[in-house]
């Protein structure tokens, strides 16, 4: 084989296959960024620009220039830039605030963090209430320590659940990666809570279709399934039967959660998946308020849908739905 400038000639077809994989990857990175992040040559004309920035920001498009106003930041969080040299050319990253995102930022965290101190609240009042009774004369402290405990363990499982749901909004917990068997995941599920069922005095169904898989990582689907089985055991009232199910319906996956038991005030179903949202009828449960959230969270993330259905009387049935994994 002739050398040519001290190079095969495969070696030299190898090494442009890889810079043009490199250069593609590259661009896959920018484009399928979820900021607004903007490629800029020396002379602030625009070389590349993610398909959000793009939507976000009318006007913007390849070889014309940002605006004074976005580069200066007046509308929004002051842009992050990131020189960098490539070949001689001087180029940059410039990722861009949406217009008013710091401010409804500061809003979402700010409202978090008083929802958070707020469900913290009722369980550390009563668990100063029953170590205060705990150190009078004749208390029986065996009965109180057993209650101050579970008072801990709801706070466990709120901050738990806050750690997850931060997990997930921030991206560091990845949703859909492959995807996982259904029907071994719900069977153990159901077996771990079936003796909080039986506490409860709730009965489990299952009905999953054979060898169905569901677009979710193992934990994240075992963390759907849970939430959904927990909720129910919680709400559905002595006496209900849950039945979880998971089957094809046309191109789509379907798990479902159904009970025959109380149910919920049509006027709650918009909400039920909101963060510590819960109806009258359950304010006095021990729930953080978190699953459901969780669950629309863990099911949207993945490319899928979550609605409920139900009204008081009828029980409750929640839906959760994911494009078939190829």
């Amino acid at each position: 084989m002739k050398r040519l400038f001290g190079a095969t000639v495969d070696d030299r077809e190898q090494r442009v296959e890889e810079l043009e994989l490199e250069a593609e990857r590259a661009r896959v990175l920018v484009e399928e960024s979820r900021e607004n992040v903007v490629v800029l040559d020396a002379g602030l004309r625009v070389v590349a620009a993610s398909r959000r920035a793009r939507e976000a920001i009318e006007g913007l498009e390849v070889g014309g220039s940002l605006t004074v106003d976005l580069l200066e930041g007046k509308h929004g969080r002051g842009p992050v830039v990131v020189p960098y040299e490539i070949g001689g050319r001087r180029e940059a990253l410039v990722y861009l605030g949406e217009p008013g995102d710091l401010a409804a930022y500061e809003e979402l965290r700010a409202g978090f963090t008083a929802a958070v101190s707020h469900e913290l609240r009722t369980p550390l009042a009563r668990l100063l209430a029953l170590l205060e009774t705990a150190l009078l004369p004749g208390a029986e402290p065996t009965d109180l320590l057993d209650n101050a405990r579970q008072e801990i363990e709801q706070m466990k499982e709120l901050i738990d659940d806050v750690l997850f749901l931060s997990e997930l909004e921030t991206g560091r917990a990845i949703v859909s990666l492959g995807s996982t068997a259904a029907g071994p995941v719900v069977a153990d599920v159901v077996r771990r809570l079936t003796a909080s069922a039986e506490r409860a005095g709730v009965k489990f169904e299952t009905d999953v279709e054979k060898g169905v898989r569901l677009p979710l990582r193992p934990r994240m689907l075992r963390m759907v399934v849970e939430n959904l089985a927990a909720n129910a055991i919680r709400y559905a009232g002595e006496g209900a039967t849950v039945r979880l199910a998971v089957a094809h319906t046309g191109e789509e996956v379907v798990l479902t959660c159904t009970d025959n038991g109380v149910g919920v005030d049509e006027d709650d179903l918009p909400r039920l998946f909101e963060r510590f949202y819960r109806s009258d009828r359950a304010r006095a449960s021990r729930g953080t308020g978190l699953g459901l959230a969780i669950v629309k969270h863990v099911v949207t993330a993945a490319g899928g849908a979550v609605e409920a259905d139900g009204a008081l009387g009828r029980g409750l049935t929640i839906r959760c739905r994911f494009p078939a994994p190829a």
